[in-house]
């Protein structure tokens, strides 16, 4: 399916701040899917080459007075600095999209009296086309403002949409932390590979390629994950011996994931203060 053209019915300005690696990342998307670079408008202090070799305004000194989106792409901690001044942008067809972890719907509203505001969690295969993004609008998203906020995001994968803020702390643990847990199961299945003989170098590229490989067949199948562990599981083989010991009751993956899931949450809910 092609991309060129999704973007490129847009007339109002699209406004990105903070063009770091997931900002960076969704503009690239945007212009693949035909956003007009004239309609484009990046806010970053510090801007990397390839954002200044596009033909788009970065930092202009005249501001849109009421862009058609705002994207908010900065680290959490300068939210109290960055967002109050956007509101000189936010005009009533504008919808505000915030990416910054642990920021609330009710906090952007006092920053953005009566603005329309969707909060969003990416993950970082979104750098590569591949991410999952879970959205909630407040209640004054329009049925065009979030078709506007899905289209944005999905520049850089899959959307889901929810109703209840509450489950962006749980989401936030599972989407948007999960891929420093898979990350880790490459890492320690080279480490294991190790232990068991193997030379570092052959343990990491066939710990690696294991989990890229499997993440693709789980990609594109249609199959539930536990058929497909069924599927290469035989009875009484060597799978079965290690799956014997990873799907303890006690102390296999499920525990330790639920643990580990519970604790993400958990933290995610006191950064929201």
């Amino acid at each position: 399916m092609s991309h060129s053209k999704e973007l490129s019915d847009i007339s109002k300005p699209i406004v990105l701040v903070g063009a770091g690696k997931m900002g960076s990342a969704m503009l690239q998307g945007w212009l693949a899917r035909g956003l007009d670079p004239s309609e484009t408008i990046v806010l970053e202090p510090q801007p990397a080459d390839d954002i200044k070799a596009l033909k788009i305004a970065i930092n202009p000194a005249d501001k849109p007075a009421e862009a058609g989106a705002i994207i908010i792409a900065v680290k959490p901690q300068v939210a109290g600095d960055v967002v109050p001044p956007l509101k000189a942008m936010t005009g009533a067809s504008t919808v505000v999209v915030s990416i910054m972890a642990g920021k609330t719907l009710p906090f952007l509203e006092r920053a953005l009296p009566n603005a329309a505001i969707v909060r969003a969690m990416p993950n970082t295969p979104a750098a590569i086309g591949r991410g999952i993004t879970v959205a909630v609008p407040n209640a004054r998203v329009s049925a065009a403002q979030r078709d506007l906020a899905h289209r944005l995001l999905a520049a850089t994968g899959t959307v889901e949409w929810i109703a209840d803020e509450k489950l962006m702390d749980a989401v936030t643990a599972l989407s948007g932390s999960g891929p420093a847990y898979v990350f880790l199961l490459a890492e320690s299945l080279t480490k294991a590979g190790v232990a068991a003989g193997l030379p570092p170098e052959l343990a990491a590229k066939l710990a690696r390629d294991t989990v890229a490989g499997s993440r693709e067949l789980l990609h594109r199948s249609p199959l539930d994950p536990a058929v497909l562990r069924q599927n290469v599981t035989s009875p009484g083989g060597t799978t079965a011996a290690a799956l014997e010991v990873l799907m303890a009751a006690a102390d296999g993956f499920d525990p330790l994931l639920a643990k580990a899931i519970a604790a993400a949450a958990k933290r995610s809910r006191e950064l929201a203060g």
